[in-house]
Formats: structure tokens, sequence, C-alpha cells
């Protein structure tokens, strides 16, 4: 048989080991994807960790895939061989719970989540379900790709279902592995953007991927100098800083939305009455389905947003994945196989 390697987490806490497999077959609805590049995620860490008490171990991590299909299942219909495709977070659905059936695939109570219930994308070789699958448009490459499937499609497809309409305040927290790609994608959408960060050095940034203002939150008071501006119709909240977050609930209009895609670890205090007096809400978003994805992808392709990456070969994912722990990447680690 073909072999393949591969990265694996042997057990909670673990370094990486480099294995040699099988090359896998797929079985009834999925397809085999020869792997071109898989993005590094935080929430890697929760493989990397052992966060959950449930999680099965040895484990592939990677939910940020992209590459080509060689091979399919018996059932797959949707997809030939020779597709170039993406595989995110969400690595499918069982159809029959209550929120499938209402069409929710994204809350699906059995979901399988790639690189944690199912082997990822750290590997020559993956398999995933048919309808995890979406389709990468020419003009991206597979490296860009690959983070557009879980930093990307989370912030995109939370701005565009927020409720701002075009011409809107809405400011992006955090200029790192989400941010950056929340502003250009707030920015192409039409939205006055406003990015917040802490600190001067990426002022300079922040205008270049679209935002008009920069508040840095060591130099003024956040929620004042969105009141300036009139008030933030949605703050989309990627830097995982609980503190940080409620510090610009203040900042929002009247009817505004505090709408939080970065997890911090740490419970956030809120006062009631800000959010009272002036009907602001506060709403959590998952990334989205495969279609959810492919709409970023596309939208990404026709606008021009793409991330900002450090590559390494799969052979070195202990140093990547050190890399994307540091804090210092800029702003998204990408495996290239």
């Amino acid at each position: 048989m073909a072999k393949m390697t591969v990265a694996v987490v042997p057990k909670p806490g673990a370094d990486f080991e480099m294995q040699e497999r099988e090359i896998p077959q797929p079985g009834a609805g999925e397809v085999r994807i020869r792997v071109e590049a898989c993005g590094i995620c935080h929430s890697d860490l929760i493989v990397k960790q052992g966060s959950f008490p449930w999680l099965v171990y040895p484990r592939v991590p990677g939910h940020e895939v992209v590459g080509i299909v060689d091979e399919l299942g018996s059932g797959v219909s949707e997809w030939k061989k020779g597709d170039r495709v993406g595989v995110g977070w969400h690595g499918g659905h069982c159809f029959v719970c209550d929120s499938c059936r209402r069409g929710d695939f994204v809350t699906c109570q059995n979901q399988a989540i790639t690189g944690v219930t199912r082997d990822g994308g750290y590997t020559q070789y993956m398999l995933a379900r048919h309808e995890a699958l979406a389709v990468v448009p020419r003009g991206l490459d597979s490296a860009d790709a690959g983070p557009l499937m879980c930093a990307g499609v989370t912030t995109f497809n939370a701005l565009r279902n927020s409720g701002a309409r075009v011409g809107d305040l809405v400011a992006v927290q955090g200029v790192g592995g989400l941010g950056h790609l929340g502003i250009q994608y707030a920015a192409k959408a039409g939205y006055r953007v406003v990015a917040i960060g802490r600190g001067p050095e990426n002022g300079a940034l922040a205008k270049k991927l679209g935002a008009f203002a920069y508040v840095d939150t060591k130099a003024t008071n956040v929620a004042e100098e969105l009141k300036k501006l009139g008030g933030a119709k949605v703050l989309l909240a990627t830097a995982p800083n609980a503190k940080a977050m409620a510090d610009t609930i203040d900042g929002l209009a009247v009817g505004g939305k505090l709408l939080v895609v970065g997890a911090p670890s740490e419970p956030m205090e809120v006062s009631v009455f800000s959010l009272l007096l002036s009907r602001r809400g506060i709403q959590g978003w998952p990334s989205g389905t495969a279609r959810d994805s492919q709409d970023t992808l596309e939208f990404s392709e026709f606008a021009g947003v793409r991330p900002m990456i450090e590559k390494y070969p799969l052979e070195k994912v202990k140093a990547a994945y050190e890399r994307m722990e540091s804090g210092h990447a800029q702003f998204r680690v990408v495996l290239t196989m």
C-alpha cells in the first residue's frame, strides 16, 4: 500500500509525531483529498492540549484545509477527481437532528469537527465528508485559501449576518489573525470601518487594510472614541480578551451589537444597564457551513481579500505551531505539502 506522511498528536499535551501511514480509502459519503495547504489555527490548541475530555487520540489536527479530490467513496455524486476543494471546522452534519431538520447545519447536535472529531489536514492525504467541501476558486492560491476556511468564513459570515447596512459604522476589535480579515471584509462590503488595537503599531496597517480610523486602547478610551464617531452599529470582537470586549460596549450605537467571534477563556462582565438603556446586544457567531465557506472564498477572490500568511513545510510542523502559539506571526501560519 502507498504511504503518506502525517503529523499526529498521540495524546493530550504531547509533541507532534511525524508518522508514515497507509493512504486511506474513502468510505461511503466520503472523498479523499490530496492536501496542498493547511492553516494552523489557535483552535488547534483544543487537540494539542486536550481541552475536551471526550477527544479520541491519536488525532491529526487541522481544519483550514485546501487540496485536490483524488478518490471518491460510494454515493458521492457532486464531486469529481481533480476538483480543488476546501474543508473547514464544520466537518459534516447528521441530517436528522432538530437543527438539521430546520436546515441549520452549523448547529447540528452531532456535527463532525475537522481535525477534532475527525482527522484533519496536517497530512498529505485526508478523508472528508462530501457535505463538508467547498469549491476553491481558480484565482485563489491554496496557501491563501486555507485560512479563509476558518478565520475567513468566521469573520465574513458574522458580518454579513450582523444586520449592519452599507454605510454603517462597523468596528473591528483586534488587528490579528481574525481581525486583519474582518477589516478587509467590512471595508469591501461598504461599511465605515474603524479598527481597534492595543498600541500604535498596527494603526498604519489597519488603514491600509481598509479602516478609515484606528483607536489605540492604550492611549484613549475606546468607548468614548467610538461615541465621537457616532457609535458602532456592529463591533466585531476578534481578540480573545473578555475585558477588552466589555470595554467597547458603551461605544455601541443605540441598538448596536457586540458580535463575538474570538473566544476568551475567561468570563465577560457587562453592565446590564449598558445593554438595557440603549437596546444593545451581545451575540456569538460560529464559523459556517461548507456553502458559507464557498461564499467566503468567492467573495475573497472577487474583492481581493487575502490573508497575511507565513508558510512552513509539513515536516516543520512543530516550529510552525510554536510560531502560531507565540502570537508573533503576521498573521496566519500555513503548512504546505
